[in-house]
């Protein structure tokens, strides 16, 4: 009997590249490293190793060191990796250096986001804003393409030609950015116009980092179902839904989330989709608490909210998976400060309640923990900007509690 030949597509091998610099701590390296191995996962390819290196600046030819390749090249070799990826961005002379010392696929950060991006694109917008980050980002990186002519240099005739070729490849891109740049533009103006029809109703968005719950709470608040998934960038459209809390109806919208060292190509391309959030009344800023870096992290979803000019909105702090938080007890005779791994939830919420001007609020939007407080906070939100558009409404939308729901 003949065994039927598989058409299963191979998953790709690959090891992980980190440096650690003198400012950083090896705890950093390592979750900066967790990231990437699940953006890896994401991607579709299975990590076999991680390989960290201290330097004090990065090499302007390889980025690491010559001994780190070396040892980074015989492991890919011995174990018939893939593919090396590295959690910084690479010059194109990096790029091109490096391939040609490991004779395989060399990823960097941000072009692995863009891969991430184009397979979880969808609809034409959203494959359309894919399609233009990566045509920004691979132009410059041309040149690397054409690194097959190297090997054949002194022959007649053959660096002519290649040269021309990535002079019309280069004309190419740039007509097709130019492309899509006026189709974006087009979409762009459509869903202003579409903004502008909502009239004054109030608009909240969701906001947040990558995988903490976005989709869920939006699933959840607004009874739709919107793609939620344990990957990062499920969600890539905005979704706008008509939200009723009480008899108070608002818009609420579903963003993409953001990240460490977002590819500013994706930030350009993404432009309208982040107009939900600059336009927005309120927001709601989601965490994941059980996440050990979620101060870092809600340090760069409010900074990249500030490079878009939404960071001065009204904002609810919203901690959601309460129900995966973990902690250790510190022994009573531990004088050293205590730290994230061992402070408990409730002296957790002390803290942060503690800050003066912070809406925030604990829950778990899967195990469906405190959504009545949440629903009644949120409806005391929207309420107050409301009432400043409508002040005759006011008498209509009384406040209430969460028994009151």
């Amino acid at each position: 009997m003949i065994n039927p030949i598989s058409t299963a597509k191979k998953q790709e091998k690959a090891v992980l590249v980190g440096v650690l610099l003198p400012f950083q701590k090896e705890q950093e390296i390592t979750d900066y490293l967790d990231e990437l191995e699940f953006l890896t996962e994401t991607a579709g390819a299975i990590t076999l190793k991680r390989f960290i290196q201290k330097i004090d600046e990065p090499n302007p030819r390889t980025f690491i060191g010559s001994g780190k390749v070396q040892e980074i090249a015989a492991y890919i070799d011995d174990n018939d990796v893939d593919m090396v990826i590295f959690d910084d961005e690479l010059s194109p002379t990096q790029l091109r250096n490096l391939e040609h010392e490991f004779k395989r696929k060399v990823l960097d950060r941000t072009n692995l986001i863009l891969d991430v991006f184009a397979q979880r694109a969808k609809t034409a917008y959203a494959k359309t804003q894919v399609e233009l980050a990566q045509y920004q980002f691979l132009l410059p990186r041309l040149k690397r393409m054409w690194t097959h002519l190297e090997r054949q240099r002194g022959g007649i005739g053959l660096r002519g030609p290649g040269e021309r070729e990535i002079e019309t490849d280069r004309r190419i891109i740039r007509d097709r950015i130019a492309k899509l740049k006026e189709e974006l533009s087009k979409i762009d103006r459509q869903m202003a116009t579409q903004r502008k029809s909502r009239g004054s109703v109030v608009r909240v968005a969701l906001v947040g980092y990558t995988n903490v719950g976005k989709s869920t709470i939006m699933n959840l608040i607004s009874k739709s179902d919107v793609f939620a998934e344990n990957k990062l960038f499920a969600t890539l459209d905005t979704t706008v839904r008509k939200v009723v809390i009480g008899n108070l109806p608002f818009l609420l919208s579903d963003t993409v989330g953001f990240i460490r060292k977002l590819p500013h190509q994706l930030v350009e391309s993404f432009k309208s989709t982040l107009d939900e959030v600059r336009e927005a009344d309120l927001l709601l800023h989601v965490v994941d608490i059980a996440h050990p870096n979620f101060e870092e992290q809600i340090n760069i979803v409010n900074q990249t909210l500030h490079e878009i000019g939404g960071g001065d909105k009204p904002t609810i702090l919203v901690f959601n998976k309460i129900d995966a938080y973990t902690w250790t007890r510190k022994p009573d005779d531990d004088l050293t400060p205590s730290t994230r791994e061992n402070i408990s939830l409730e002296e957790l919420k002390r803290t942060w309640i503690s800050k003066k001007g912070t809406h925030t609020i604990f829950i778990s939007a899967k195990q469906k923990i405190n959504i009545d407080e949440f629903r009644a906070l949120l409806y005391k939100m929207v309420r107050e900007i409301h009432v400043t558009r409508y002040p005759y409404d006011n008498f209509l939308y009384p406040d209430i509690t969460e028994a009151n729901l």
